[in-house]
């Protein structure tokens, strides 16, 4: 196979060379139809026109950051093949580092996504090469991990490489972000090191499933606290985001704006985090930003290509 071509308050000392951050996992094409609704299991709709967007939890994420001003590298495996070209121009384009970024050894990963008229989506994912991330990779990339002050990290690459990075992390001192999504049991050394544990609604619900725990984020954060990461965001959509930490919880708004498809939201969101966490801001300052960047997102079509720069963010809202 070839490659192709800051603890809360405070940011890491990197070397010269380094990052700001680190994204470890998926890379997809996105495959997008537009619904009326959603079908029914069993049941068949006609959609739009089939359009393709580069995307994927980790090249998301990294494109994310890196439009906001991040120095950033990615560490993915993608196919070769026409899918693994466009996302490697869309990383390049973005100002992403992709020299972490292996290719070959399955098709591209894709994802096949149906957005409804509120811009909700279903999606469904073949893993393609992003299942061919390996723990060896994981130790290759360990000098771009050790530069990077935060890495972020996301579930659509093998379980066991995700904990190999994160393992890896603590040693070299890199604050880890991981978004479990999709969800899945993580061993409590790899949830410990979760600074934060960052998770929507949905995964919330899944990760505590089986625990009498009520319909309240809060509650969902204090749980989820339980069970060892050091603190937790949960991401709320339009009503923003919660986080939870050693320092309590707050809750964060986020602005108005018109939805046209949330694709890749919370991948902005998370991106932009780590980002700020990366640069010293703490927790609650953090989200405050990603709030933002994460409303921005929703207001255009497809994931990468709605991403904002700095400039492009709607204001903060209002006490």
């Amino acid at each position: 196979m070839t490659r192709s071509g800051d603890g809360e308050g405070a940011p890491r000392t990197r070397a010269p060379s380094g990052h700001d951050l680190l994204v470890v996992g998926s890379a997809n094409a996105d495959l997008v139809t537009a619904v009326d609704r959603h079908p029914a299991p069993g049941e068949t709709v006609l959609g739009s026109d089939l359009a393709v967007h580069p995307g994927g939890k980790g090249a998301n994420q990294a494109v994310a950051a890196a439009r906001l001003g991040a120095r950033t590298a990615l560490l993915a495996r993608v196919g070769d093949d026409a899918y693994g070209r466009m996302l490697l121009d869309s990383l390049r384009g973005a100002g992403v580092d992709t020299a972490p970024v292996l290719v070959g050894g399955a098709p591209t990963g894709v994802a096949l996504i149906a957005v409804d008229p509120s811009g909700g989506n279903t999606i469904v994912v073949s893993p393609g090469a992003n299942a061919r991330l390996t723990p060896a990779d994981a130790v290759a990339a360990r000098a771009v991990l050790a530069g990077a002050a935060v890495v972020s990290l996301q579930l659509e690459v093998p379980p066991q490489t995700v904990a190999a990075v994160v393992r890896a992390a603590v040693g070299t001192g890199t604050r880890v972000v991981l978004n479990p999504s999709p969800p899945a049991a993580l061993p409590g050394d790899v949830l410990a090191a979760c600074d934060p544990l960052v998770v929507n609604e949905h995964e919330a619900r899944l990760l505590l499933a089986g625990e009498p725990v009520p319909e309240d984020p809060g509650t969902w954060a204090a749980a989820l606290l339980e069970r060892g990461p050091r603190s937790v965001v949960v991401t709320l959509g339009a009503s923003g985001a919660l986080l939870s930490g050693p320092g309590g919880t707050v809750r964060v708004p986020s602005p108005a704006v018109e939805a046209v498809d949330t694709t890749g939201a919370g991948d902005a969101f998370t991106g932009a985090l780590a980002w700020r966490l990366a640069r010293g801001d703490g927790l609650e300052e953090a989200v405050r930003l990603a709030v933002r960047v994460g409303a921005a997102a929703v207001t255009r079509p497809g994931a990468q290509a709605a991403f904002p720069t700095g400039d492009e963010l709607p204001a903060p809202p209002g006490p």
